[in-house]
């Protein structure tokens, strides 16, 4: 692991209205945006959940001519941005892996390096009902600092957010793609996650109407001690740019009043009571 002390750098979540089975469409969206995000001196760039494909398919057949595996030629141009602006992109897609196919999130390097976290826990809901497990939860060492990268459902999961914090993680990113029904995310899932892992979360999710199915929007940046820094709303897309330092994530202890009041929701684990 890269133990080198990273600065400051800007976020830019970038809450937009994919199109359904439309990849090129998409992929356009997604590069002017880039453009965008780095010429407002953003070095890391997060999009939705299926923002290359859309979310609600009713099978899988239906699913596969918008799925992308992580050589195609078609992601060429995010990483020819990526590497000519400097900047890091997460942006989710339906994935074709060999005889799986996975809901991910391509993490594009400006060094030209693609990475890819595929979703772990899957609701029955959307595309979510036809794809594969993922099957890891890892930590990608970059220049800003260590990224974990999480999609939707799994932040309602502690132990995938305590494995990424236990693993270094100092943000964790969150493609989503949260329906109406799933208010509880925004409202505290995020910030709790933050709080009591001591890392900034940034969420990012969709608006607008597919199938039939309505986004509520509010992407967020959550800081380490759980307080909403950038939220969007819930109609429009927006693009959220705020300053994460990394090294807060890694004070993981909190001294409110110097050895009369202090927490440390991390090294103050009893893994030994925990077994189940």
């Amino acid at each position: 692991m890269n133990n080198h002390t990273p600065g400051p750098f800007q976020i830019a979540v970038i809450q937009m209205n994919p199109k359904r089975s439309a990849v090129a469409e998409n992929l356009r969206s997604i590069e002017v945006r880039l453009i965008e995000a780095a010429e407002r001196g953003a070095q890391l760039a997060l999009f939705p959940e299926c923002a290359l494909s859309g979310y609600v398919f009713h099978n899988l057949e239906e699913a596969i001519p918008s799925a992308l595996d992580i050589h195609s030629p078609r992601l060429d141009q995010i990483r020819a941005i990526c590497t000519r602006m400097n900047i890091y992109a997460v942006v989710g897609l339906i994935e074709k892996y060999h005889v799986h196919t996975y809901n991910s999130a391509f993490l594009f390097s400006p060094d030209g390096k693609i990475q890819a976290y595929r979703k772990c826990h899957l609701p029955v809901l959307g595309i979510d009902r036809f794809m594969s497990q993922g099957d890891s939860l890892p930590i990608f060492d970059t220049e800003l600092g260590r990224i974990g990268i999480l999609i939707c459902y799994d932040i309602r999961f502690p132990e995938a957010a305590r494995t990424l914090t236990l693993k270094g993680a100092d943000i964790i990113l969150v493609p989503t793609n949260w329906p109406a029904g799933a208010e509880s995310s925004p409202e505290f899932l995020t910030r709790a996650r933050a709080w009591e892992n001591r890392v900034w979360i940034a969420a990012c999710d969709r608006v607008g109407t597919e199938e039939g199915t309505k986004f509520i929007g509010r992407s967020q940046i959550i800081t380490p001690d759980g307080v909403i820094l950038k939220q969007a709303g819930t109609e429009d897309e927006e693009m959220l740019i705020a300053e994460i330092d990394p090294n807060i994530s890694r004070q993981k202890r909190i001294v409110i009043v110097p050895g009369e009041f202090e927490l440390d929701p991390v090294l103050g684990r009893r893994p030994e009571l925990y077994d189940l």
